[in-house]
């Protein structure tokens, strides 16, 4: 017996999740990357609406894109969307995604390459979009964020948050134990990532009576770094504000009063309050300063979005009605809610969520037609003169590897030699005696249903010269948008 949720209820915690996604995000708004020990009690200063917020905007992206393509949305469609949408965003790996995409690679390898911040919180920040069209359902929501966070953090910190929060989120629509929910979190990606090591030590702290601040620093101390959007720290920092405060406003000025990323944390724990407690749990002193409008960010540019907080909500549950009806066999929407005795058995499964991580992030996927079509760079996507190089080819249909006559084309000058299959990959030894810039790599796939060809990107020496660590790409001197997406109006 699987979980019913009510339509009535969950419809009304999801306008609460995204009513505090805005408080939070408001609220931390002004004091973002400040490192040192806060001491809010309310919006300081007191907003008239809610502050515009990537956290929120790139999730509106996102709902759009399921609107468009369906409950299974290919790794491309990610990257056309982001693209589409979200292209003048320069901040750290949301510019270095948008600079891979540029050159041709795509997700997962375009989420990690020359990319030094797959360890923020860009990613995590976007958790709750799948976690309320997933509801009932931690380990869809996600395999869902782990699509997603292969955008701009493949390979790092960025992908564990995204999918700790997305799964603890979509187990808050069905039980509210924080204890539980941080279980069921933490069973979706690795005991040793440093997310799921500064979650369990807050939690530690939190149960062995040490002092907030107390916490705080020892969060610092043990999983600190100086950037102030890195995410195991941040992570540490929402769940402290959750555990340590006594009521919505000082849950979320505990977190936010930790200082560093602070419009995610705070978005991101009023997101969850808001899932758990519904709109009755979000006092009014609270909500009216932000009002129920959504205020877009100047650098999300051309999409339908909702403009209210109703409007958002009308738009998700509808996706979620039909994604959980599609692709979930633990939870649907009813009009009367149901929670089986099996439920924590349920809601901690993590099949999907483990599925997800086995892939190989130094890849490029592609789909075409019911298949998905992944080339395996086997290290960098990079080839270099005179350097031998093995690429791999892997074709699977709905997460199943499918038997196929696998055939790669490189330019002209180039030699391809077959070599024995390995790891579930038709495998190809590549060679040339110089190498391009940018370079079109040909798969011609012949299985049940006929002959599919698609083409990837692998890059040569001289546009893969590095990039220094730490340093943004570049910007708009007048708007501060990504310099290739410059907003400034044209005369």
């Amino acid at each position: 017996m699987g979980i019913v949720l009510s339509e009535a209820d969950y419809r009304d915690r999801v306008y609460a999740c995204w009513l505090g996604k805005n408080i939070g995000g408001t609220l931390g708004a002004p004091h973002e990357c400040k490192k040192e020990i806060l001491n809010l009690t309310y919006f300081d200063p007191v907003p008239t609406e809610a502050a515009a917020n990537d956290d929120l905007d790139l999730q509106l992206v996102w709902l759009k894109m399921l609107e468009d393509k369906g409950p299974d949305p290919a790794l491309e469609d990610f990257a056309e969307y982001w693209t589409r949408y979200a292209a003048p965003y320069p901040w750290n790996e949301y510019g270095f995604a948008h600079r891979n995409l540029a050159r041709g690679l795509l997700p997962p390898v375009s989420g990690l390459f020359e990319n030094y911040y797959i360890d923020e919180m860009g990613s995590p920040i976007r958790s709750e979009i799948w976690a309320c069209v997933a509801p009932g359902d931690p380990q869809l929501a996600a395999a869902l964020a782990w699509k997603d966070s292969q955008i701009d953090h493949a390979g790092g910190e960025g992908t564990y948050g995204e999918m700790f929060w997305a799964a603890l989120e979509s187990a808050a629509f069905v039980i509210d134990d924080p204890m539980t929910l941080i279980r069921v979190g933490l069973e979706m990606i690795p005991h040793w990532c440093r997310i799921s090591r500064a979650v369990r030590d807050a939690v530690w702290c939190w149960e062995n009576g040490i002092p907030w601040a107390e916490a705080r620093e020892r969060i610092l101390r043990n999983f600190g770094h100086f950037q102030p959007c890195h995410a195991p720290q941040n992570h540490a920092f929402t769940i402290i504000g959750w555990l340590y405060g006594s009521d919505f406003g000082d849950k979320l000025c505990k977190a936010v009063n930790c200082g560093y990323d602070t419009d995610c944390t705070g978005a991101t724990l009023g997101a969850l309050l808001g899932i758990l407690g519904g709109t009755a749990g979000i006092p009014a002193q609270w909500r009216a300063p932000v009002g129920e409008a959504i205020v877009l960010h100047p650098y999300t540019r051309g999409l339908e979005a909702p403009k209210t907080v109703a409007e958002l909500t009308e738009r998700t549950v509808a996706v979620a009605k039909r994604l959980l009806a599609e692709r979930s066999d633990v939870a649907k929407i009813g009009q009367r809610g149901r929670v089986p005795p099996n439920v924590v058995g349920l809601l901690s499964r993590n099949e999907l969520a483990l599925a997800a991580l086995a892939h190989d992030v130094q890849a490029a996927t592609l789909r075409a037609g019911d298949l998905d079509i992944t080339l395996h760079y086997n290290g960098e996507p990079v080839l270099r003169p005179g350097i031998p190089k093995v690429l791999g080819v892997s074709v699977e249909r709905k997460q199943k590897p499918v038997r196929a006559k696998v055939t790669l084309r490189a330019p002209e000058g180039w030699s391809v030699g077959k070599l024995r299959p390995a790891r579930g990959q038709t495998r190809f030894l590549v060679q040339a005696p110089q190498v391009a810039d940018r370079n079109s790599i040909e798969v011609s796939v012949a299985a049940a249903g006929g002959e599919k060809t698609v083409s990837f990107t692998i890059l040569g020496p001289g546009e893969a010269k590095g990039y220094p660590a730490g340093v943004n790409v570049p910007t708009c001197p007048k708007c501060h948008a990504r310099l290739e997406a410059c907003i400034c109006p044209r005369d």
